[in-house]
């Protein structure tokens, strides 16, 4: 207590539920990480026992600047898609710098957290053999390292978890081949989170490996009939097949789901071996009840009903402002840049409209023309995008960083601007500006769509584009209007040049 502890890793699914629950033990803490836009919505942001640093775990300088007088840290440093050599690659030199700079400074412990799974399973699967190797890695200096080793975990917005549900809720019936047979104990992001809380505050976790679960021995089909059951849906008729087919699975994971393939792999690897291996170990040093099943899925159905979601697996990742978001004719070459912008005259303030705005995806949809929406999302799930399945983590609650549909929030200035980025399939890059500023008896909406040509591919792509924008963007205008019980005064109408409608404020991303 009283000293600092890293939390490297903080914006991703367990450690934005890590950093509130240290605080609220407290432990004064600093959340480390690439995208601090992220932490500044979070609303464990404004106490006063959080420090922020922003560093890239693959920068050895400004890693060791950001953990300088730390005691301790945090290790949640996770490449889920381990398909990609370059990102196992990257992942192992992210873990051989956080060993240098924890060696330099003198840390007394790290604590990783990884999945499930004993030495031989690592061989059959690419995704443990890379978190062995880090962990092999972290532990291969002079810095003490405490590794937990969980189970599927169980929440609101985790991978397991939103698999279960969006299966469940969208096939009448399922087929499962061999993983989704074997028997786990998926364990709560609850009680993961206690026992990380508990191993910093227990020296006598330090240099030991821990394989934490929950307290049922269950089956992937058997946690769909326990969501069933506690969503009020019918049970689903299962019919099992011998096979394994793990890439296949994935596939329909990627359609039937939010979750991409290259994601969902993963973890049906992991699920192809027995993983009731945990042991007791921790809970006799760290003593916590573990919660059932079917009380960690009722609690997550609960969430997400009351628009309580803290996390989401779509949290993690990068988010960086595209540098020719504001560019006119320096930088990027203005014949490489295209806009469609309309804006319109309303007869009601800015409020109005932004409890509107806010709202946008997710299962509300965008306002108008949603057919064309879902066409273009079914059209990126074909391509391996996101697609629109991945939805919102809150209907009603936005905040830079979070996923919205296939777009990722860039800024969301309540009553002023919405800047979305594009992480769909595109031949160039995207992003999609909402602007509002008050004017005499009402407000001026503004739409900007800005698109930065990838050469060729990219402009054939925005001019067959060009009539659906046409006819969308005029129509949403319209729309947010009219759900916001606002007149349109003037507009519709189309406009060249949006200057700085587009820049981000200059503290965007700067600590401090």
């Amino acid at each position: 207590m009283g000293k600092t502890i890293a939390v490297i890793g903080a914006t991703g699914y367990v450690g934005g539920r890590l950093v509130p629950r240290l605080i609220s033990n407290g432990h004064r803490v600093r959340t480390v990480a690439r995208s601090l836009e992220k932490l500044r919505c979070r609303p464990f942001a404004v106490s006063t026992s959080l420090e922020v640093a922003e560093a890239d775990v693959l920068d050895e300088k400004r890693l060791v600047e950001a953990l300088t007088n730390c005691h301790a840290a945090y290790y949640l440093v996770n490449h889920a898609e381990t398909e990609s050599n370059t990102l196992v690659e990257m992942e192992h030199a992210a873990a051989r710098n956080m060993v240098r700079a924890a060696e330099s400074l003198g840390l007394s412990r790290i604590i990783y957290l990884s999945g499930l799974g004993e030495e031989r399973e690592a061989g059959r699967s690419k995704y443990l053999a890379s978190k062995y190797e880090t962990a092999r890695i972290l532990a291969s200096g002079s810095v003490t390292l405490t590794w937990l080793r969980a189970a599927p975990i169980l929440g609101s917005g985790s991978v397991y978890f939103e698999i279960v549900r969006s299966l469940v809720e969208s096939l009448p019936l399922m087929i499962v081949p061999r993983w989704a047979r074997v028997v786990s104990r998926p364990i709560d992001i609850g009680d993961v989170i206690s026992y990380l809380v508990g191993c910093i505050d227990n020296e006598a976790t330090a240099g030991k490996i821990f394989n934490i679960a929950g307290p049922d021995r269950i089956s992937f089909r058997d946690v769909c009939d326990i969501y069933a059951a506690e969503a009020g849906l019918h049970k689903r008729p299962i019919i099992a097949i011998p096979a394994a087919v793990p890439r296949l699975s994935s596939a329909w994971i990627n359609h039937f789901t939010p979750v991409p393939a290259s994601v969902a792999l993963p973890l049906i690897e992991v699920l192809l071996d027995d993983l009731t291996v945990a042991d007791d170990r921790l809970r006799e040093l760290v003593p916590i009840e573990l919660t059932p099943a079917r009380v960690s899925i009722r609690g997550a159905l609960k969430e997400i009903r009351q628009g309580l979601v803290e996390t989401c697996w779509s949290d993690a990742g990068k988010m960086g402002a595209p540098d020719w978001l504001a560019c006119t004719e320096s930088g990027f070459g203005s014949a490489n840049i295209y806009e469609c912008n309309y804006r319109a005259i309303l007869d009601c303030p800015p409020e109005m409209v932004w409890r509107v705005l806010k709202t946008a995806g997710g299962r509300y949809g965008w306002y108008f023309g949603n057919v064309l929406w879902q066409l273009r999302g079914f059209i990126d799930r074909l391509l391996g995008g996101v697609g629109l399945r991945r939805g919102r983590r809150n209907q009603e609650e936005i905040r830079t960083g979070d996923a919205l549909d296939f777009w990722r929030v860039l800024l969301a200035e309540e009553n002023m601007r919405l800047i979305l980025s594009a992480e769909m399939k595109l031949p160039g890059e995207a992003v999609l500006i909402f602007n509002l500023t008050p004017v005499e008896n009402g407000c001026e909406l503004v739409q900007i769509a800005r698109f930065l040509s990838g050469g060729l591919p990219g402009m054939l792509y925005w001019y067959a584009m060009a009539p659906f924008h046409d006819f969308l963007f005029k129509g949403m205008l319209k729309k947010i209007a009219s759900n916001a019980g606002c007149r349109v005064r003037l507009g519709p109408e189309k406009f060249e040049g949006a200057g700085d409608m587009c820049r981000l404020p200059d503290n965007w991303g700067k600590a401090g």
